[in-house]
């Protein structure tokens, strides 16, 4: 069980990364193919838990995701919350659970010193739009640039170079959250098959792509001290499953994703 509470009393610097739009079939085949071995070697017990998200499109996803409400196994008993907003007088937490008096998570970690960091990936978190600027206003700083949106073949490391250069600017410092949206898994991503159309085989092909990176990722942050590290997808994508195709729908495939948590370095 992860003492998320003990965590973020420590200052324990908190890694936070989704994979957008990647499905739980397509990452799970992907692993057992031995496509992504820096994740293999990551994962707690080398796996991806299978999760229900709360959101089926990115925006509501991370809306519910940084208002303490992370995907949940798709059973009746669930695990220890790592964090939640505080609840009326009736509602006992464990206290592993980090209770933030505030309006979300982020600015929950502010009132305990956290420097909170957004790399952004899909235009949800561009800024170029209204609806675009909800996400990056969050935080209290936000990086965003064309370079790291899914057309780019090399996305994940501009990204990466990105978060990184971060880390290092606030080393020793001030704990950090650091929150990085991949967007490699989002469409487009025929590209790394060479085709046009995409499909849960280009997708594979861009979490194997990502799969080096987010391992240097976790190498250069973990080298000098310990992290918490959250991995999940905020929904999946259908590609013709049942006739539908895309997200925001109520099917399997949009609902269930990959998530793992665990304390590294």
């Amino acid at each position: 069980m992860i003492d998320a509470a003990q965590i973020i009393e420590s200052s324990t610097g908190i890694l936070f990364v989704t994979l957008d739009s990647l499905r739980h079939d397509v990452a799970h085949r992907a692993l057992e193919e031995g496509r992504t071995p820096r994740l293999a070697g990551l994962l707690p017990g080398g796996q991806w838990e299978r999760r229900q998200t709360p959101g089926t499109f990115t925006l509501p996803a991370h809306m519910a995701f940084f208002s303490g409400f992370l995907p949940k196994l798709p059973q009746p008993k669930q695990p220890t919350r790592l964090w939640e907003c505080r609840p009326p007088a009736f509602k006992e937490v464990p206290p592993e659970t980090f209770v933030f008096d505030a309006p979300n998570l982020l600015d929950g970690l502010a009132l305990h010193d956290y420097r909170t960091v957004c790399v952004g990936g899909v235009t949800y978190f561009s800024a170029e739009t209204p609806l675009g600027s909800v996400l990056p206003t969050m935080f209290h700083e936000a990086h965003w640039r064309p370079e790291f949106c899914s057309p780019d073949i090399d996305s994940t490391r501009h990204q990466v170079d990105q978060a990184l250069a971060i880390a290092e600017q606030y080393d020793g410092r001030r704990p950090l959250f650091l929150f990085l949206n991949v967007s490699a898994t989002h469409v487009p991503h025929g590209h790394y098959l060479g085709c046009s159309e995409d499909s849960a085989a280009s997708q594979a092909a861009a979490l194997a792509y990502a799969d080096a990176h987010l391992g240097l990722l976790l190498d250069g942050l973990t080298a000098k001290r310990r992290w918490l590290v959250i991995m999940c997808a905020d929904h999946g994508d259908a590609y013709g499953d049942d006739g539908y195709h895309g997200r925001g729908i109520a099917h399997p495939v949009v609902w269930n994703v990959p998530f793992a948590a665990w304390v590294h370095g």
